[in-house]
């Protein structure tokens, strides 16, 4: 029995020692492609906007008005896009399609977000795999 053999085994045999680069390898390449077709939904995003678009409902006053009587009938809807510019809410009034633009553009932004989001997570899953495949398994021991 030679007694040059290390415990872990022969080290002239060309056995797998670990599978994990492999494994590192798929995971990577499975987190390029989902950061690929994120980026591809970016390009696809369009105009975009801050802030949010209500409708309101008004009392005018008026005595006999429609909007007095019971029940109220008020006047409306008026559309509002408000957003925050400086700290300070700023607000516009818009028309229905105006209106509808604006919640489309919103909708955009919010989407955008999510994908940036979903991009950041994305690369930090794949920050690990590649920290881990770096970092020498000879400190590890």
């Amino acid at each position: 029995m030679p007694t040059d053999r290390q415990p872990w085994g022969d080290v002239d045999k060309e056995e797998p020692r670990c599978v994990v680069p492999s494994e590192l390898e798929r995971y990577q390449r499975t987190y390029r492609a989902l950061a690929e077709q994120l980026a591809a939904e970016l390009a696809t995003v369009g105009f975009m906007s801050p802030g949010s678009v209500v409708s309101r409902y008004t009392s005018c006053g008026k005595p006999g008005c429609r909007c007095q009587a019971d029940p109220p009938q008020r006047h409306g809807p008026y559309y509002q896009w408000s957003r925050a510019v400086a700290g300070k809410t700023v607000s516009r009034r818009l028309n229905e399609a105006e209106a509808e633009l604006y919640r489309s553009w919103i909708a955009n932004r919010r989407r955008l977000e999510q994908i940036i989001a979903q991009m950041e997570q994305t690369s930090a899953a794949a920050a690990e795999l590649v920290l881990r495949q770096a970092t020498p398994q000879a400190h590890l021991r």
